[in-house]
């Protein structure tokens, strides 16, 4: 497996657009073969910033980087800049990917 995320420094006070603009876009995440899920996720509150990375996990760094090249994705990220909404942003998303090691899962209680 792989986990491709990216971290967002967004403007304090800005917390809600950013979230509209990912909450309304169509990510066509789902029409990609080894896509497996999409996390949004919030993290902690600077001075100037709140925390939020975008977490996808996929089979393989294969299938994530299919996406990276593919039609899809050039259509989901269209309109991802600050056109309709000024800058969110303190600094440009950082990019991380990580291959999977070791992955543990809940048992059924007996």
């Amino acid at each position: 497996m792989f986990i491709a995320m990216n971290r967002f420094k967004v403007r304090k006070g800005s917390e809600e657009a950013f979230e509209r603009v990912w909450m309304s876009r169509d990510s066509h995440l789902d029409k990609m073969p080894g896509f497996v899920e999409f996390h949004l996720l919030k993290g902690p509150e600077e001075a100037d910033h709140i925390l939020y990375s975008s977490h996808t996990v996929w089979q393989s760094k294969a299938t994530f980087e299919a996406w990276t090249n593919s039609e899809e994705f050039r259509k989901a990220h269209a309109n991802a800049g600050n056109a309709q909404t000024g800058s969110l942003y303190l600094e440009h998303p950082k990019f991380e990917g990580f291959e999977v090691r070791q992955t543990l899962t809940r048992t059924k209680a007996a």
